[in-house]
Parts: C-alpha cells; sequence; structure tokens
C-alpha cells in the first residue's frame, strides 16, 4: 500500500492553524484583530514590535497568516513564471513574524532543499511561527532557523543570500528604516522580493524599494515586464493584485459577511541580480479583466508602451479564449499564444 501524498503546504497550514485560538476569548481575540489590521494596513510607522504578546500573535496568525500566504505564493508564482529554472539554496524572511512568507517559499520551491532563516524583533511571533513550522511536512519549514533581531538600520543578512523576502513589514517602518531595510536586502541577495497590502500607501512603498533596487543594479521580474518607471501617474493610480483566500472563523468573527472566501489585495516587486531573463518580457495584466458579449477587455503594462488597453474578440481564435481565461495578475499573451 502506498503511503497518503503529503498535503499541499498551504492546506498544510491551516491544519497547523486550526487550534491556535482554542481558550483564547473570542473578544480578546477580536480586539487584538481590530488593533492589528490598522497597524498593518501601513499607517502608524512604529519603533517596537507590533505582536506584542501570545494572544497578539494568535490572533495575527490565525487572521492574517493564511492571507500573507496566498499573497507571497502569488507573487512568487509570478517569479516562478518568468524564471523556472531558478532555485534558491537559501531563504531570508525579514521581519517574517510567524512565517507566513517562509511557508509561501516551500511551497513554490517544494522539492528544494533550501536552508530559511527568519529574522523578527518579536520574540512570541518567533517562538509561535517555530512552533508551527515543526510541525509541517516540509523539510525547509522544519529546519528553519529563528532569530531575533532589529528590523531597520542595524539588519544584517547574510552576504550571498539566494533569496530575500520581506513581506508586509515596510509599512511598519519609519522612512530611514524602510530604506535601510530595502538596501541591506539589496546588498546581500540575489533575489529580493517585497510585498505590501494593496492600498495606494503600499502601493508607493513598493515604488520606492523597486526604485532602490534598480539603482543596486537589480532588474525588474515581476510584475513589471521592465525595469523602466513605472507609468502609473502618481496620485491617479496605484498598482496592485488580489490572492483569494479562505476565510477562517476568525475572519467571520470579525468581519461578518456570508462568503467562505475574500480577496487579498497586494503591491509587490520581485527583482535579480546577475541573472539571464528572457529577451521579451510579456505585458501583465493589471486589473480584472471585463469581459463583455463577444470580447474581453484587457487592461496592461506593457514592456513598451507603459499602459495599454487591449480588446480581443471572437475573431482572434485561439487567443480569445485564452483570453476568457485570463485573469487579475496574469502575464499576456499566455505561453505559447505570442
Amino acid at each position: 500500500m502506498h503511503a497518503p501524498a503529503p498535503a499541499p503546504t498551504g492546506e498544510n497550514l491551516r491544519t497547523a492553524l486550526a487550534g491556535l485560538l482554542d481558550g483564547l476569548p473570542p473578544r480578546q481575540a477580536s480586539q487584538a484583530v481590530e488593533r492589528l489590521i490598522a497597524n498593518y494596513r501601513g499607517r502608524t510607522p512604529t519603533h517596537t514590535p507590533v505582536l506584542r504578546d501570545r494572544s497578539d500573535v494568535v490572533a495575527y496568525a490565525a487572521y492574517r497568516m493564511p492571507a500573507t500566504f496566498e499573497a507571497v505564493r502569488s507573487a512568487l508564482e509570478a517569479f516562478r513564471d518568468r524564471l523556472p529554472e531558478w532555485t534558491p539554496a537559501t531563504h531570508v524572511d525579514v521581519g517574517g513574524g510567524t512565517g507566513a512568507a517562509t511557508w509561501a517559499v516551500a511551497a513554490a520551491w517544494p522539492q528544494g532543499q533550501h536552508r530559511t532563516t527568519v529574522l523578527d524583533w518579536a520574540e512570541p511571533a518567533l517562538a509561535l511561527g517555530g512552533e508551527l513550522a515543526r510541525a509541517a511536512q516540509s523539510e525547509a519549514l522544519r529546519t528553519a532557523d529563528w532569530r531575533r533581531q532589529t528590523i531597520g538600520s542595524g539588519l544584517a543578512v547574510p552576504s550571498g543570500t539566494d533569496l530575500v523576502t520581506v513581506s508586509y513589514v515596510l509599512g511598519e517602518l519609519t522612512e530611514a528604516n524602510r530604506r535601510a531595510v530595502t538596501d541591506e536586502a539589496a546588498r546581500a541577495a540575489r533575489a529580493v522580493v517585497l510585498i505590501e497590502p494593496g492600498t495606494p500607501e503600499g502601493y508607493l512603498r513598493i515604488i520606492e524599494a523597486r526604485d532602490r533596487l534598480i539603482a543596486a543594479g537589480f532588474r525588474v521580474v515581476a510584475p513589471c515586464p521592465h525595469s523602466a518607471a513605472c507609468p502609473i501617474e502618481p496620485g491617479s493610480d496605484w498598482c496592485h493584485f488580489a490572492a483569494r483566500v479562505s476565510r477562517s472563523s476568525l475572519h467571520r468573527q470579525v468581519k461578518g459577511g456570508s462568503l467562505p472566501y475574500e480577496d487579498e489585495k497586494f503591491s509587490y516587486v520581485a527583482a535579480v541580480r546577475d541573472e539571464e531573463l528572457p529577451a521579451e518580457a510579456p505585458a501583465r495584466i493589471v486589473r480584472r479583466p471585463q469581459i463583455r458579449k463577444g470580447q474581453v477587455l484587457l487592461e496592461l503594462c506593457t514592456p513598451g508602451d507603459g499602459l495599454a488597453r487591449e480588446t480581443v474578440s471572437k475573431r482572434h481564435g485561439a487567443l480569445y479564449k485564452g483570453a476568457r481565461d485570463a485573469d487579475w495578475g496574469d502575464e499576456w499573451p499566455p505561453p505559447g499564444e505570442a
């Protein structure tokens, strides 16, 4: 008899989170979540950890880890679409908290033997993150190193790290510390993936970090199909994407609503140094496709013309079917249809 196949990493994470709220009074969990929402929407930089104690960490993990996991997983999927042969041997998750990005990296490279280090300034978050990871099926998660470190001007990332992730962290920092974290990631890493909430403020933090990475010699892998200036006029719009997340009981308790899912909006940039990218990057669909009778309207960021709209109709044949199947955040045209 064959042994059962390992559960996918996302399912494994949901299972690991399932019992976290046992023993935590619902009102206490809700209050912790409401405070954390205000912080993680990025309006109040702090000099101290946002996650203060076990109840904060449990509430954050149960409420935010699935959404952060899906956002980072989506960004890494776009990275892998452009560089399918690239595999990290070492990964550092800066400000990793309870480790959602670490779970996403394990999902992106499930057969990899990468070594992960999680850096954070909140000891309760590191403790719970290590506890969850040690129960995972992924060897990379079980063997991850969880280290307490200030996230800011004193950050030290080992030189030669293959991949650095920084997810939902920059908004917690002062402007000087945001720049210090981005610059240290650029100094140390071959590849950097930064994720922030999909708000106008989160997008501006990503654009600032993107500019600093490019100035340090990186090239953008995703979502942009180029490393030139962002074509969005400042203040007129913002670039963001969405990842679907199953709602937990805590989501329903805090937010209400009847849908079993919600869409996590996020902005991100993935960039590499000293890697050969495909010569011509495809465009990226930057808004949800509008499906009309006999046609699909696509809002695109293109390699040469900046923002553009393309209308794909039935007369385009197979391309029309590809447009009807396309989703927000996908490359365009689909592979093989260029």
